[in-house]
């Protein structure tokens, strides 16, 4: 058996983490320290586990977090009134299988954003589509959109994405487009997968943000009934408090 075609041939089929682990093998001589089965168990289970890194890595780099965060910092101090029996359900990620929503609101720099991104990093590492981002921003791409015509594949985009990430939700007056933008957002994603919306205006208020009485209602129809809300309280973590549990 000629080992060095045989490497060959793994990389050309793009099996280059088996290709890699074989070569180490061979070259220290292991190859009989493992039966058949054995051995091709290994180099599978090696390019199955190298498989699913990339993908992980790829899916976190094209989610574009503002900043990495993980579940296991987050803060459950008393003063911010966040459950942790209930934040550690909504870890399992059981509320996307359920196409269900998350409404964080709170003061600036209560760690709103942080929460909404260790939910999207989470999901990342669980092998979904996530996209966050600023929600002006957001809206902002899609008023271009319009103008030179891909606005129907941007929207497309968003509704392949597993969970989307709306930050900083309503720090802008919305106008017409961005109300009926938001709508189609918001609609074609109703039922179908999850989104996580974080705001400093409290709930109560988004009525009178998004604007146009009719519009509002059909937005918030389809966001809150569906939806675990967290109402964080305490002083801003930018002072210096670290998250960590």
């Amino acid at each position: 058996m000629n080992n060095n075609q045989t490497i060959e041939k793994l990389k050309q089929m793009r099996l280059g983490a088996m290709a890699q682990l074989h070569f180490q093998h061979v070259k220290d001589n292991l190859l009989s320290d493992v039966t058949a089965d054995e051995y091709l168990a290994l180099l599978t289970d090696h390019e199955w586990e190298d498989r699913e890194n990339k993908k992980i890595d790829r899916l976190i780099k094209q989610a574009d977090f503002k900043q990495k965060a993980s579940l296991a910092e987050v803060s459950y101090a008393d003063n911010r009134n966040l459950d942790k029996n209930m934040f550690v359900r909504l870890g399992t990620l059981n509320f996307m299988d359920r196409k269900e929503n998350i409404i964080l609101t709170g003061a600036s720099g209560v760690g709103k954003s942080y929460l909404a991104q260790a939910l999207g990093y989470q999901a990342c590492l669980m092998g979904h589509k996530t996209i966050y981002t600023n929600t002006a921003r957001l809206l902002k791409k899609f008023k271009l959109s319009k103008v030179d015509g891909t606005y129907l594949k941007e929207l497309s985009k968003l509704l392949k994405a597993d969970l989307l990430i709306l930050d900083d939700f309503g720090l802008q007056a919305f106008d017409n487009h961005a109300r009926e933008t938001l709508m189609d957002i918001i609609d074609d994603r109703y039922n179908k997968t999850s989104t996580i919306i974080s705001s400093q205006i409290p709930l109560s208020a988004w009525y009178d943000i998004i604007g146009e009485g009719t519009i509002a209602d059909a937005i918030l129809d389809r966001i809150v009934n569906s939806s675990h809300r967290v109402d964080l309280k305490g002083e801003s973590l930018r002072k210096g408090v670290l998250m960590k549990e």
